[in-house]
């Protein structure tokens, strides 16, 4: 494909994908109104009933739009998540044409994996969601006041879930590229002292730095996953390998 070809496929993925966020986005605004809101501040709400005779804790709206401008915030954020299996299909199909016919099936094999590991990935975060909180506010000293500022802690909250699923995407991300010939397996498992490294970093950019449970509780199995990911690339690297013997014989080994 020319450079222009690319250009007018990547602005078709991008149209789909931005279609599927709006009705995304739509499906969110609802659910923010059934259940969602109550679900995101119930952490606070454990906290306030914890601490309840040694000072108030809640959600401050500070300014008369806050709330409604939360709301859509929110319903962006819910419609990136509901949004999740289109946009992740528009990446690799944005990208198969770098792999060849015999590879292309493994698309869907990619795309089965990347789904379930973004929700889990979202799933994770959200469960180490209430530790954070309760180690955060038990900073507060007895008998103060904690006015968390609604639109800070929405912003954590939503920020943390989409972050941390993510990055649970990136190792298929990681095996696609080694299936594609861009990386070796052997180039994958070289820089694992890097990639334990930036995954530390990540998650304690995600959590605060207070929170080191949660920290390792997200950390853990981003490093399982790119070791797998690794494990996956090292048997193709090794079946490309024994087919370039049987076709070529062993000087293209």
């Amino acid at each position: 494909m020319s450079l222009a070809a690319h250009l007018i496929e990547l602005r078709k993925r991008l149209f789909i994908s931005a279609a599927a966020l709006v009705v995304g986005m739509v499906a969110g605004w609802i659910l923010n109104e059934l259940w969602v809101w109550d679900a995101i501040q119930e952490p606070v709400s454990k906290v306030a009933e914890a601490r309840a005779g040694d000072g108030a804790t809640s959600l401050n709206f500070p300014t008369l739009a806050s709330a409604f401008d939360l709301k859509l915030q929110i319903a962006f954020t819910l419609g990136i998540v509901i949004s999740a299996p289109v946009w992740l299909y528009q990446i690799f199909a944005f990208l198969v044409p770098g792999l060849n016919t015999r590879e292309r099936r493994y698309t869907l094999w990619f795309f089965a994996s990347a789904i379930p590991l973004f929700f889990a990935g979202c799933a994770v975060a959200w469960f180490v969601l209430p530790n954070i909180v309760k180690i955060l506010t038990s900073f507060v000293p007895e008998g103060s006041t904690s006015l968390l500022q609604a639109r800070e802690y929405i912003d954590f909250v939503l920020k943390l879930v989409v972050a941390i699923g993510i990055a649970f995407v990136v190792p298929v991300f990681i095996v696609l590229l080694n299936f594609m010939g861009v990386l070796s397996a052997a180039s994958i498992i070289r820089s694992w002292r890097v990639a334990v490294l930036v995954i530390v970093l990540f998650t304690a950019f995600a959590t605060p730095s207070a929170d080191v449970v949660s920290m390792f509780l997200l950390a853990v199995p981003m490093i399982g996953l790119y070791f797998a990911a690794w494990g996956i690339a090292n048997v193709h690297d090794r079946r490309v390998a024994k087919r370039q013997r049987e076709e070529f014989g062993e000087a293209f080994a």
